[in-house]
């Protein structure tokens, strides 16, 4: 109610936000992915990316979001969004947001997931070289793996030459130079690994990896409806000229003072990282 805050994966963000790259592509809404039946004896397409997502990913089932549908049509007036750029249903897929090539906005309406960190296993061998324990390396699994976004297809694990499981990894390698802001309208988003000298790790991380200078991302898991009703009023706050995070705590402050909605759960899931000024017109 006091303050308003934006967050930073490190202080060496402080450097990213002098950038002056221009978008070059229009903004980007995906929303309602139809994730398919669920086919827990799917094998996934061969990828140098194996990880512990597949095997996750053959024991939950997600579910549809028809509020993110919603969400979608009223983004697509808002925006004056042509049919094209706002892909839903079969069109959600995995190969679309990898084809983006810095679109202005990047709007992703679907599950996140997180998993937990992999304990190290350190392994002590027997013998000694030069008086000293020969050790393995630790084993370990890259916390880029262990979190990420579904698309169309995940539940089948098959989405033509993808899997419909985008990890953090992949989102690091999208060419996202010149995005203003991407919204990850889902739960669970802005959570990361923590690793020793390694800082937090996971989606949020990825995306300034691939040039996003501003971010909202969710810290657990959200309403649908509420999410919905808090994008729409973000997106137009936006277009009204607020500030980035300025149009998030404006939106949320709405939501926090309808008695039906003032619970935290439904509006303070959402924050805002990365750069806070107005978006260029």
């Amino acid at each position: 109610e006091r303050l308003q805050i934006t967050y930073l994966t490190s202080s060496r963000d402080l450097l990213r936000t002098s950038s002056t790259a221009q978008s070059r592509q229009a903004p980007i809404v995906i929303a309602n992915p139809d994730f398919g039946l669920l086919d827990k004896t799917a094998a996934a397409p061969a990828s140098e990316n194996r990880r512990s997502t597949d095997r996750a990913a053959r024991t939950l089932k997600f579910d549809p979001l028809p509020g993110t549908a919603a969400e979608a049509k009223v983004l697509k007036g808002i925006l004056r969004l042509k049919d094209e750029q706002v892909l839903t249903k079969g069109k959600a897929t995995e190969a679309a947001l990898k084809q983006a090539r810095g679109p202005r906005f990047l709007h992703i309406a679907t599950h996140g997931f997180f998993l937990e960190d992999q304990p190290l296993n350190l392994e002590s061998q027997a013998g000694h070289l030069q008086g000293q324990d020969r050790l393995q390396a630790p084993k370990g699994e890259n916390p880029l793996l262990r979190s990420g976004l579904t698309l169309a297809g995940a539940n089948r694990l098959r989405s033509g030459r993808d899997d419909g499981v985008l990890t953090a990894l992949e989102v690091a390698g999208l060419n996202l130079t010149g995005t203003e802001l991407a919204v990850l309208s889902a739960c669970e988003t802005g959570v990361g690994a923590v690793q020793n000298g390694e800082g937090v790790y996971g989606l949020r991380r990825a995306l300034v990896l691939a040039g996003v200078r501003t971010q909202i991302a969710s810290l657990w898991k959200v309403d649908d409806a509420a999410t919905r009703d808090l994008m729409v009023d973000y997106y137009r706050r936006l277009q009204a000229g607020a500030g980035r995070p300025q149009a998030l705590r404006e939106a949320q402050l709405t939501m926090f003072r309808d008695p039906a909605r003032a619970h935290p759960y439904y509006w303070a899931s959402f924050i805002t990282i990365g750069e806070e000024k107005a978006l260029n017109r």
